[in-house]
């Protein structure tokens, strides 16, 4: 990883500003990238953005930025963003400042030439940074330590940008994307948590390999129409929606079980009977239950300490699987009547067994 040490003017950062629509933010001659399409549009408030402007006027020192360099030769923002954009908003004139002690707000055209050329030729300090993709994620992760902190997947988004991450932001990152998938997902789409949410799926975990392998595609179709099929799936499996559903990891339950058959009415029967179950301690976890037949997503509910306590005392420390005796403390409580059978979690349903008889029971 090269890392280099440069100042920069802000007479050079300034140079062909513009802040566009469908081209985004650039600056420094057109060179530099200041908000590349990993970057959430987070803004300054006018306290903020006022504090940087105070700061170049007084010749005060700005934190360090970090820009990271590209194979083309260009640069992209790594942290810096909001002060890069403060200061060339001011510049181009797009609000006014309380400059020093001077009680007025004050516009860049409304300075004096000696004091334009001050805020022109103040020199901010800019690591270059340049490497291979896994270096730059490191590096990213690294710096990636103050203000409005990246997630995980927009460090990767930063990594890996290219066509397909901005093509694959349309469907998950932007406000006006399709919703067809939102009362699914857990997290936040601005914050690339749906988007990271799809790739885990259709990668089965393997995220930063399946964006490397895609980078340069000219389009993210695949990742769409998969995650359509993933949802289409969990609205024809369970087409009554409850809000336990949030949040699932559905596309790891689709990779298994898209080929099955399912009834979805008795699918439904079962769930609605579960869900007035007072022994299951996790409702979410239904939902996973029905299609794997594991209770350990249910989190049946445990017996009480005095529970255990009674049903200890009346096997007088008798363990009825081996015969031995056991302290308490050896021994774990079971259901007489599984609950998968029925056995609710009552004292007149608890058995003690030593722990091993229960884990060969139940088969941990």
């Amino acid at each position: 990883m090269k890392i280099e040490l440069k100042e920069i003017t802000i007479r050079e950062l300034a140079k062909d500003y513009e802040d566009n629509d469908e081209e985004g933010v650039v600056g420094y001659g057109g060179k530099l990238d200041i908000r590349p399409p990993y970057q959430r549009e987070f803004i300054y408030k006018d306290k903020q953005r006022d504090a940087v402007i105070n700061t170049v006027t007084k010749d005060f020192p700005l934190n360090v930025m970090y820009w990271a360099v590209r194979n083309d030769g260009n640069f992209e923002i790594i942290d810096g963003q909001q002060r890069t954009i403060s200061v060339c908003q001011y510049i181009e004139g797009d609000f006014s400042v309380r400059v020093g002690n001077i009680p007025e707000y004050r516009a860049f055209h409304n300075l004096q030439e000696n004091e334009k050329e001050q805020i022109l030729n103040y020199k901010l300090m800019i690591y270059f940074c340049s490497g291979t993709d896994s270096e730059r994620l490191e590096w990213f992760k690294t710096i990636n330590i103050a203000g409005e902190k990246l997630t995980d997947q927009e460090l990767r988004n930063a990594v890996y940008s290219g066509s397909w991450i901005s093509d694959a932001k349309r469907y998950f990152s932007k406000n006006n994307r399709p919703k067809i998938g939102d009362d699914y997902l857990s997290g936040s789409a601005n914050r690339q948590e749906y988007l990271e949410t799809a790739i885990n799926w259709i990668s089965e975990g393997n995220i930063e390999s399946y964006m490397s392998k895609n980078q340069h595609e000219p389009n993210a179709n695949e990742l769409w129409l998969y995650f359509q099929s993933v949802i289409n799936w969990v609205k024809a499996i369970f087409p009554n929606y409850r809000r336990e559903m949030k949040g699932i990891e559905w596309g790891f339950l689709y990779n298994e079980f898209k080929d099955q058959k399912f009834d979805s009415k008795k699918l439904e029967e079962e769930i609605t009977n579960l869900m007035e179950d007072e022994d299951v301690g996790s409702k979410k976890g239904i939902y996973i239950y029905v299609l794997t037949r594991q209770e350990k997503f249910l989190n049946i509910r445990a017996f009480t300490p005095n529970q255990k306590r009674e049903a200890y005392e009346r096997q007088k420390g008798i363990c009825p699987v081996c015969k031995e005796y056991f302290e308490i403390e050896e021994m774990e409580g079971d259901h007489i009547t599984p609950w998968h059978e029925g056995g609710k979690t009552i004292t007149e349903n608890c058995q003690m067994l030593c722990i091993e008889d229960n884990r060969r029971k139940s088969g941990k």
